[in-house]
């Protein structure tokens, strides 16, 4: 009788425990149902309302687009090099001129007091500053240049790339969703094999010389390197995509901003946070990816989540460093 009588407790105590977990599973889905729903919703409005401006301005746009292409009276060529290498490269060293001009005065105080690894480059090595511009410059120069004439050629047979009409900006979302999606794959799984001991030895190496880096290591690095992780990431999504030079001139911009802002070395306030790939110059074994999406997934960002820089890593909505507010645990007496 005793033994039934346990036997019919954990039957109710399992039936309770199926229950428990039935119950959290339906309100899970239920949260994520709705959660999703009012996302899509929020998304369409603000899209909508996006998109309500974007058509007040577009007159504006299409006019100056149509005033460039007869500036360079329809040389596709010319059209493409000024979109694809020079608007990209002026934003990319007119940031990091900033930031330049931060790392080797110390001034102004209102950059360099959000800096992520104090005492680190305080001021910076200017002999290494000097060889990051560059390296940086040569790898524009010898590597991406050529790589832009051969997509050139590939964006010509695509057709439309030279188009006089601009691409809706609802169409530029869902590129700009696409060329992230594609560079965050490309980059994670290239980057990752940069890391194996032969590879980093003779390649990747050079790149993690800077374990603080500045925003012009950002493409500080072997050719080889510039050529796979760099540069094929980012313009793989407009090839494939057959995307306008608009289009191209825009992603290319973002991506060589952000790819400094991730290398600088300062937790600025507004700007997308830089803790997630300042981490991985600090440990090389975390954190490889763009989003971290890819890290997640296949758990190269443990150690990272264990941290306070974790905790940092967050876009900044004041104005007091992180590193006081979020500051580091002392390290404790030897």
């Amino acid at each position: 009788i005793k033994s039934k009588t346990q036997q019919h407790v954990l039957t109710v105590v399992a039936c309770s425990q199926e229950e428990k977990i039935w119950d959290a599973l339906k309100i899970t889905a239920y949260v994520l149902v709705v959660g999703l729903l009012t996302f899509t919703a929020l998304m369409n409005s603000v899209s909508w309302y996006v998109q309500e401006i974007w058509e007040t301005s577009g007159h504006f746009w299409q006019a100056k687009w149509l005033k460039l292409y007869s500036f360079f009276e329809g040389k596709e060529w010319a059209i493409f090099l000024f979109g694809a290498a020079l608007v990209p490269s002026l934003v990319f060293w007119s940031f990091n001129g900033i930031l330049i001009v931060a790392d080797v005065t110390g001034k102004p105080d209102f950059i360099t007091r959000y800096r992520i690894q104090l005492g680190k480059n305080d001021p910076v090595d200017t002999k290494k500053l000097q060889q990051a511009v560059y390296t940086a410059l040569c790898n524009q120069f010898f590597v991406s240049f050529p790589m832009l004439i051969l997509m050139f050629y590939v964006m010509k047979w695509w057709g439309n790339t030279f188009s006089m009409e601009l691409p809706t900006f609802r169409w530029f979302l869902v590129e700009l969703s696409v060329f992230t999606f594609i560079e965050e794959i490309l980059f994670y799984y290239s980057h990752r094999l940069a890391h194996l001991p032969l590879l980093y030895k003779h390649i990747h190496k050079k790149h993690h010389e800077w374990t603080a880096p500045i925003g012009v290591v950002s493409i500080y690095a072997h050719p080889v390197e510039h050529i796979l992780s760099n540069t094929l990431p980012v313009i793989a999504g407009p090839m494939i995509m057959g995307s306008h030079i608009a289009s191209i001139a825009v992603w290319f911009s973002l991506a060589l901003l952000t790819t400094s802002i991730s290398h600088c070395g300062y937790h600025l306030p507004l700007l997308p946070s830089p803790e997630f790939h300042d981490f991985h110059h600090l440990k090389f074994n975390q954190c490889y990816g763009v989003l971290g999406l890819l890290d997640y997934l296949h758990g190269t960002d443990t150690l990272f989540r264990q941290t306070k820089a974790y905790k940092r890593h967050r876009i900044l909505l004041s104005l007091t460093p992180l590193s006081e507010s979020i500051p580091d645990c002392p390290k404790r007496a030897e």
